[in-house]
C-alpha cells in the first residue's frame, strides 16, 4: 500500500504532516510519499530530531503550495507544481493508491475532479464526514461540496455513503435518512420530494435501507447511519453540531468550576467527562472521504496534528482495501436516473 500525502497542506505543515506520515508508515506497515518542498520537509524533521527519512517514507518534490486564498477553480491550471496538484497527478498515474491532504477543501475537490476525475456516471463528488451521535456515528453526505443539487445527486450521495458506511465503517445495512423539515413523506420542497421518491424506490428494491425523512434534531440522536442532504444544508448542520458541542463543553466547564463543591464533583466524574470530550475528538477520525472520485481521496482537517494525519492515512488505507470504488462502478446503473 502506497499513500500519497500533501506535506504542505494545512495549518501545521510540514512538520506535523511529516510526523504523522512517519508514524503511519511504522504502525500500518505501508509506504508513504510526502509530496512537497523537500528541503522544508527535511528541515522540519531535523528540528524534531529526525536526521534521515525512516524506511517506507520518501519525498516527491513539489515547489509550490496551494493556500486558502487561491481560487479553487484555477488551482490545477495556475499551480501545476503545487504539492496538491502534483500528488493528485501521481495518484492518477498510478504512483500511489490514495491521496491525503489537509489543504483547502474547495481546491482539493476541484483538483481531484479535474485530475483524478469522478467515477463514470457520478454527477458530483461529495464530502462525507462522520459525526458522533447517540449509539455511535452518523455519516453526513454532502457536507459542503455541492450547495445546489438535483434529486439524482442526492440518490447518488445515498448510495455512495451507504457503501462507505458498510464497507469501511463496518455498519451492516446502514440506515439512510433524507434530511428534511419534517418526517412525513409529503414534507419538503420539490427537490426533497423528488429525492424522497427515488430513495423510497431504491429502498423498496432492497438496494438501500431507506428509513425516510429525518429532521435535523434527529440526526445527532441516531435516527440514521447516513444523513443525505445537499451541501448547503449539510454544511449548516455540520457547523451547528460542532458549535453546539463547543458551547456545551464550555457551559459544563463553567458549572464544574463555579465553586469548591462543584470542583470536587468534577474530580469524581472526570473519567466520564473525558470520555464525553473524546466523542468530539476530530484527531481520532482523521479525515473525510470525497466520495465519487475515481480513486481514494481523503480530506484531513485543516488544523490536523500528527495524530490526525496518522488516522487520515489509516482511513485512506481502509478505503483503498475495501474495494468500494469498484463496487460503485459495478452498480452505477442503479445510481443514475434516465
Amino acid at each position: 500500500m502506497r499513500i500519497l500525502v500533501d506535506a504542505m497542506g494545512g495549518d501545521n505543515a510540514p512538520d506535523q504532516i511529516a510526523l504523522g506520515a512517519i508514524q503511519a508508515a511504522k504502525d500500518f506497515n505501508c509506504e508513504v510519499v510526502l509530496v512537497g518542498r523537500g528541503e522544508a520537509i527535511l528541515r522540519a524533521l531535523k528540528d524534531q530530531g529526525i536526521e534521515t527519512l525512516p524506511k517506507g517514507v520518501e519525498i516527491a518534490n513539489a515547489d509550490d503550495v496551494v493556500d486558502m486564498h487561491d481560487d479553487p477553480a484555477t488551482v490545477v491550471k495556475k499551480k501545476k507544481d503545487s504539492s496538491m496538484v502534483v500528488g493528485l497527478n501521481m495518484l492518477k498515474e498510478g504512483g500511489g493508491d490514495a491521496f491525503v491532504s489537509a489543504g483547502s477543501t474547495g481546491a482539493l475537490l476541484s483538483a481531484a475532479t479535474l485530475t483524478v476525475r469522478r467515477v463514470k456516471g457520478i454527477r458530483r463528488a461529495a464530502l462525507a464526514p462522520v459525526l458522533p451521535c447517540a449509539g455511535g456515528q452518523v455519516m453526513l453526505c454532502d457536507a459542503g461540496a455541492n450547495t445546489e443539487c438535483t434529486a439524482e445527486m442526492l440518490l447518488q450521495f445515498a448510495y455512495l455513503a451507504s457503501l462507505y458506511a458498510e464497507k469501511i465503517n463496518g455498519i451492516a445495512k446502514p440506515r439512510v435518512g433524507l434530511v428534511n423539515n419534517g418526517t412525513e413523506d409529503t414534507k419538503g420542497d420539490p427537490l426533497r420530494k423528488e429525492a424522497y421518491a427515488l430513495l423510497k424506490a431504491a429502498g423498496d428494491e432492497g438496494r438501500l435501507n431507506f428509513v425516510g425523512n429525518v429532521e435535523g434534531s434527529q440526526v445527532p440522536l441516531g435516527a440514521c447511519d447516513v444523513a443525505v442532504c445537499d451541501g448547503f444544508m449539510g454544511n449548516v448542520l455540520l457547523k451547528t453540531v460542532e458549535g453546539t458541542a463547543k458551547f456545551m463543553a464550555k457551559e459544563i466547564k463553567n458549572v464544574f468550576t463555579a465553586s469548591a463543591g462543584t470542583k470536587i464533583g468534577y474530580l469524581l466524574c472526570k473519567k466520564g467527562m473525558d470520555d464525553f470530550r473524546e466523542l468530539f475528538n476530530q484527531d481520532k477520525i482523521g479525515g473525510a472521504p470525497f466520495l465519487g472520485i475515481a480513486k481514494p481521496v481523503i480530506k484531513a482537517h485543516g488544523s490536523s496534528n500528527e495524530v490526525a494525519v496518522m488516522n487520515a492515512i489509516r482511513r485512506a488505507i481502509a478505503y483503498t482495501k475495501s474495494g468500494m470504488i469498484d463496487t460503485v462502478k459495478e452498480n452505477i446503473q442503479y445510481m443514475t436516473v434516465e
